[in-house]
């Protein structure tokens, strides 16, 4: 009797599982997604309002448009200014003027400024007055201006000018001895006849200099600067004398006979005397960089333009020992 011998190789390719079957694939890619516009201006709306913020409440940079506190800030200089030095008033906040940049960038006509002024609101936040000396930006009563002076009259103070020289309670303002610097000649800095008849030299290196009469003040409180002392008898050489109103500080240039400050009228674009001090809208702190006005769109004129030697130089008075 013959055993039966089981045929395994055949069983197990009878029995071996069938294999699943494999999904197919596709080369089509995902669907994109559509633009998230409102995600992407809600990105935009809170850049803004923290550039905003910043600038109207921590600092913001300022640009030298005129000669009125020559020696120590030229046309062309660019500024950080703080803007809680002294707390806040009605004139810290930046709000632009859509309309005004409008105007000022595609239909070229002249604007007083980009932003929106508040009303005035008495009082400041946090407020304090600013210390003698100080380098401050102003908002003329009634206008949208910037202006940069130095605080030379505080509350209560009597002041005068006789000769040119300033009269603080009685007491003249210490005044150095009559010297002279000289300026670079640039496009931003021309050293006009007109403005300084016969300052214009040639300078040994090439070029020219703006050869400039400075006179050195030191107030009572011992900080000192220079000031430009052009002529003998300019209209602003004798004012006074008044005394300062509570929370009103008085304002002069450096620049002493081109400077409209608070010796002038409103309506010789001066301040029209003692400002209040929520006109404040800062103190001036340093200098970032500076141009000599000849960069043009063409960018390989930008880096020769800057004026390097006067990156970072502080604004701050001197302080006598």
């Amino acid at each position: 009797m013959k055993e039966a011998v089981l045929d395994t190789s055949e069983t197990a390719e009878r029995t071996a599982p069938t294999p699943a079957p494999v999904a197919a694939t596709t080369d089509t890619p995902p669907a994109k997604k559509g633009t998230d516009w409102w995600g992407e201006i809600k990105g935009i709306f809170w850049l803004v309002l923290i550039v905003l913020g910043f600038h109207s409440f921590i600092a913001k940079p300022f640009y030298i448009p005129s000669e009125s506190m020559l020696p120590g800030l030229r046309i062309g200089d660019r500024l950080v200014v703080s803007k809680f030095a002294y707390g806040w008033s009605f004139v810290s906040p930046t709000i632009p003027d859509p309309v005004a940049i409008f105007e000022s960038v595609v239909l070229r006509r002249p604007v007083e400024s980009w932003s929106v002024g508040l009303p005035f609101i008495h009082g400041r936040l946090f407020g304090r007055l600013p210390t003698r000396g100080d380098v401050v930006i102003v908002t003329p009563p009634g206008t949208h201006n910037d202006y940069i002076k130095r605080v030379i009259g505080l509350p209560g103070d009597t002041l005068a000018v006789r000769g040119g020289t300033v009269i603080l309670n009685g007491k003249p303002v210490a005044r150095g001895p009559l010297h002279y610097v000289d300026l670079p000649v640039d496009t931003n800095s021309p050293c006009s006849e007109t403005d300084y008849f016969g300052a214009k030299r040639p300078a040994p290196g090439g070029g020219y200099v703006c050869h400039l009469p400075i006179v050195t003040e030191t107030l009572p409180n011992g900080r000192r600067y220079d000031t430009v002392d052009l002529e003998p008898d300019s209209p602003g050489d004798n004012y006074g004398p008044i005394t300062i109103p509570a929370d009103h500080v008085f304002l002069m240039g450096d620049n002493r006979d081109r400077s409209a400050d608070s010796r002038f009228a409103l309506s010789q674009l001066g301040l029209g005397g003692p400002v209040p001090y929520e006109n404040l809208g800062g103190r001036a702190e340093f200098i970032t960089f500076s141009l000599d006005g000849d960069a043009t769109l063409n960018p390989l004129t930008w880096w020769g333009s800057i004026r390097s030697h006067r990156a970072g130089i502080s604004l701050h008075p001197q302080q006598t020992q």
